[in-house]
């Protein structure tokens, strides 16, 4: 009887992990979506973009852990419009009057509104958290574990950069 359960356990663990059931989902949106979105929504929430690039393997690592985590993406979703944008993209994107690009330069090449966003510090993953008018508050370079991501989020999501330094906040709570 024992084996029987030990076995329709594992088949259950095995069905949810093939099945893809994690953490809740991020919805991810273009540029041009989260734009669109702040431009019109009555109570407009501030935009975080992830700059990254398909070769960037601590990008991915940070999409799988940090980004699906539960806790992560509920508050996301809750505060932010959330732009996935590829610093080596081709398409041209369009934001205040100008027409941003594609530029080859060096093995790969960039995006300028990455390089933009970037202040041209172009380092992956790097995200970037602009307020409700989609004016720059910080481009935050390098990979960011759950928690240590949550904070820099709650920092800008929840607007304690208006009252504290990054500095005042971040020795907070330790």
């Amino acid at each position: 009887m024992k084996k029987i359960q030990y076995i329709s356990i594992t088949l259950i663990l095995c069905f949810l992990a093939l099945s893809g059931v994690r953490g809740q989902e991020v919805s991810w949106m273009t540029w041009e979506e989260a734009v669109q979105k702040a431009s019109t929504d009555p109570q407009p929430k501030k935009l975080f973009i992830d700059v990254y690039t398909d070769w960037c393997g601590w990008c991915k690592k940070m999409d799988k852990d940090t980004f699906q985590n539960p806790e992560v993406a509920a508050y996301m979703r809750e505060h932010f419009y959330m732009v996935k944008l590829d610093a080596e993209q081709k398409e041209p994107i369009e934001y205040g009057g100008k027409t941003y690009t594609f530029v080859a330069s060096g093995r790969r090449g960039y995006h300028q509104l990455a390089a933009s966003l970037l202040q041209g510090q172009m380092s992956y993953p790097t995200v970037v958290f602009l307020d409700e008018d989609i004016r720059m508050l910080s481009p935050v370079p390098g990979y960011q574990k759950p928690g240590d991501f949550l904070k820099i989020a709650k920092f800008f999501g929840e607007d304690i950069y208006k009252q504290k330094d990054w500095q005042e906040y971040s020795v907070e709570g330790r």
